[in-house]
Order: structure tokens, then sequence, then C-alpha cells
């Protein structure tokens, strides 16, 4: 799961919208370092993308991809499941998708305007990028996918096979559809269930 699913599995589990965008630029122990509600935002963005990566039906999906390029086949993934969920997005929620966005928005500064909260750089860099470039928004077109795809290919030589995965998604757009819906469903099952233990 990527920014988008985070974000919406955030308000569907009514935890933190910054410690679920949090997660992929916190690393280590967060205790301590940030206000409880966005510590188990943290945690929940993490088990999130670890129950996602054990999935059979990732596991799965990871097989249309060649050999070659099967250890990029995540990113892949993950950029495609928050494609289906902009394209499909009434299907998820009552609000917009560009509502939406402006409630996360307006949450995050909420719970990180704290006095003493220090957030990571590239944090907040991203955090204004998502917002300013309306990025949720574009993952509705598919060739916005590609797009992102052939860019984050061109950070380093050993990014650089992620460019091709692009057409793997397109060619096996109608199975990876389907794969989604049952996906995203455990997902949410699964986040409840996560959120309920940890409260416990």
């Amino acid at each position: 799961m990527n920014y988008l699913a985070h974000l919406h599995i955030a308000e569907v589990t009514n935890t933190s919208f910054s410690g679920n965008f949090l997660g992929d630029f916190v690393k280590g122990n967060p205790e301590g370092l940030f206000p409880k509600e966005i510590v188990e935002g943290i945690r929940l963005h993490r088990y999130v993308d670890s129950f996602t990566d054990k999935h059979t039906q990732v596991l799965a999906a990871k097989l249309l991809f060649p050999q070659s390029l099967r250890r990029y086949a995540p990113i892949a993934l993950d950029m495609f499941w928050d494609h289906f969920l902009a394209r499909y997005w009434s299907t998820f929620h009552a609000l917009s998708l560009a509502e939406f966005c402006q409630l996360a928005e307006q949450n995050i500064i909420k719970e990180t305007n704290i006095k003493d909260v220090s957030l990571p750089e590239r944090f907040c860099r991203v955090n204004h990028w998502v917002w300013q470039d309306k990025w949720l928004e574009s993952y509705q077109k598919i060739s916005n996918i590609d797009y992102a795809l052939q860019r984050m290919a061109t950070r380093s030589e050993r990014m650089a096979p992620l460019a091709e995965t692009g057409k793997i998604l397109n060619e096996h757009y109608n199975q990876l559809s389907d794969i989604f819906f049952e996906l995203y469903a455990h997902v949410l099952q699964a986040s409840d269930e996560f959120v309920a233990d940890y409260r416990n």
C-alpha cells in the first residue's frame, strides 16, 4: 500500500493521519519521539506493509513480473493499489477524493503542529509536494503511475529497472484489479483488528 491507502486506513481505523503517513520516513523505535497517537499510526503503517507483503494475493501478483523485475514488483504494486483505490474512490468513501485529500492535509497539519516534535526532513519535503502537486488525485490515471515509476527509476542505477515495471502493470491490469478488491478488504479488516489489539 502507498500514501493514499495508508491515509484512507488511518480514517477507517480512527488513527493518526500523520502517523500512518510517517511510517515510510521513520526508522527504528518511534516511542518517545512522537505523541502516542502518532506512534500508534506509525506502528499500524508498518503492520499494513508487513501484512500486505506476505498476503497470498500479493505473492501471486509478484509472479506476473519477469524474474529480472520481481524484486521491484512490491514498489510497482504499491503504486498500483493506490491507483485502483483512487480510480474507484467513490466505492470506498462518501467524500470526493479531492475533499478527502483536503481533510487528510488538514489533519496532518493539526497533528504535527506540536511543540518539540521533530519531523524527518524528507517527510516534510514529500508532505509538501503531495498536497501542492496533488499527487494522490493524479493516481487516478494509470499513466501517472507509470510516470512516477519512471521518475523513481532515475534516483540511482540500482533502481533503473523500475522503469520497466509500468508496462507489466498495464499488461495485467484486469487481473491486478481483481486482486485489489479482495486484498484491500483483507487489509481493512486486519487493520481494524490490529488497532483493537494495540489498544487493549
